[in-house]
């Protein structure tokens, strides 16, 4: 289609800018002339997009646990450890380095019988749903690093989120929500770099909502009636266009773009998602949520559900509050708030999803960025990326089961090792794609999320 460009309309992009701050002084019928639709000039970069093959999955929920959770404290038991506890791990090395037991002890959970810690209870009685990985690895020690290998294949350079990914090759079902949503109530390690878009176009990139009276800035403020703004947003919406016909190159324009539209679609769609007054008591109580309350990770479960519902494609909730985090050097006993916060949200998260019928085509990740160390740090352990436990459940994973190991003391992979490459390459398959050929041209080179690695992993899918 043609632009058709009145010969009267003489004023400039930056003039109808200062036209529409000022108040709007255009004419309806000059709207009318203006905002002739012609948006099918331009391929929308979120328009809902089919797979390479039909996915299990349809949204991804990603429950990150920041700091680095104790594997062999919470899902993966070590007899060996705790009869050995407080022995040298080695004649060689420094007899501070020894053995530290696990302070909870492991129950079986579910038919399946997983063995489950004490920390978790209300997990333990999803283990039918849950298909655990006890043989995850990844490639640094180091937090910053590591919780970027975690989020995007890469712990040394820039890289797009999975999230990112997950948003490029789906497209999302609401044009009036972001594709890739963030609820973090504090930033995690490495900052908003674990939801960014990078060299993917920018609509892409995760939208970040906090707990709290407002948790997207300036979301519902209006200075005038909805009437006038969707009638100067569609003049500005023609400028903008026409702005970068001229600059068709501009990757950062397009997406700035789309990025307005969807935040005036969020005025007016976000507001009811965050709205859980009309949630039932019995909905609220199966979170552990208490009614009015806008804060916890309880409350990030809940608004992830209503967000999946409404066609959010990738939905991660990172449990990082006050600067607490799992990363227990001086005491084991911190896990017990950080548990007790998330574990009968994470249940109910699931058991509601279950109870919709939308677990089986959405896909809850559990993971954190590495283990811990069977060695202590005093009554502490250090961090351990050589191996440590996730899990998946729901969208076409195999539940009720158990996935590799690591050895006696939890200290090395024993048997079917899972890279986070692999971990990657899983979720994709699970959502109909092809890890390798996922991918985007940039620098002069086609990029994926899991580099030149990765593998699926069969057994983990049903």
């Amino acid at each position: 289609m043609s632009r058709i460009i009145h010969p009267n309309y003489g004023c400039s992009r930056r003039q109808a800018i200062r036209s529409l701050v000022s108040g709007s002084i255009l004419l309806p019928g000059i709207f009318s002339q203006l905002l002739a639709d012609e948006s099918g000039d331009e391929e929308n970069p979120l328009a809902p997009r089919a797979p390479h093959f039909p996915g299990k999955a349809k949204r991804v929920i990603f429950l990150y646990m920041s700091g680095g959770v104790s594997h062999l404290d919470t899902f993966d038991p070590k007899p060996k450890l705790m009869a050995d506890a407080w022995k040298p791990e080695s004649s060689a090395k420094p007899t501070n380095s020894r053995y530290l037991a696990p302070l909870w002890e492991f129950k079986r959970g579910g038919k399946c019988g997983t063995e489950v810690s004490d920390l978790f209870p209300f997990v333990r009685e999803c283990m039918d749903d849950i298909c655990l990985v006890r043989s995850m690895y990844g490639d640094n020690n180091d937090h910053f690093q590591a919780t970027l290998g975690i989020h995007t294949g890469s712990v040394s350079f820039k890289r797009p989120s999975l999230g990112s990914w997950v948003s490029y090759g789906l497209g999302t079902e609401n044009q009036n929500l972001p594709s890739y949503a963030v609820l973090a109530p504090e930033l995690p390690y490495a900052g908003s770099q674990v939801w960014s878009a990078d060299f993917l176009p920018g609509c892409h990139q995760g939208t970040r909502v906090v707990a709290g009276p407002e948790p997207i800035p300036d979301l519902i403020r209006r200075s005038q009636s909805p009437e006038i703004q969707n009638l100067e947003l569609g003049l500005l919406d023609r400028f903008n266009r026409k702005h970068l016909q001229q600059r068709s190159t501009d990757s950062a324009l397009a997406a700035r773009i789309k990025s307005f539209e969807t935040a005036f679609g969020m005025q007016r769609e976000m507001p009811e998602v965050l709205d859980l007054s009309k949630e039932t008591d019995a909905t609220l109580a199966l979170y552990g949520l208490e009614r009015g309350s806008n804060k916890g990770f309880a409350w990030q479960c809940l608004v992830a559900r209503r967000m999946a519902e409404r066609g959010v494609r990738f939905i991660e909730l990172i449990d990082i509050g006050s600067h607490d985090n799992w990363d227990a050097h001086a005491d084991m006993k911190t896990h017990i708030p950080l548990a007790k916060n998330v574990d009968q949200a994470i249940a109910g998260l699931l058991k509601d999803l279950k109870s919709r019928g939308m677990l089986d085509d959405t896909l809850v990740v559990w993971t954190t960025e590495f283990g811990r160390s069977p060695v202590g740090e005093g009554r502490g352990r250090g961090h351990h990326n050589s191996a440590y436990s996730s899990w998946m459940a729901g969208g076409g994973v195999k539940g009720g089961t158990v996935y590799g190991a690591s050895d006696e003391y939890g200290n090395t992979i024993a048997e079917n090792p899972v890279h986070v490459h692999d971990f990657h390459a899983t979720i994709l398959h699970l959502l109909g794609f092809d890890h390798k050929k996922l991918t985007f041209r940039h620098g002069g080179r086609d990029f994926r999320l899991t580099d030149v690695a990765g593998k699926v992993i069969p057994a983990l899918l049903a």
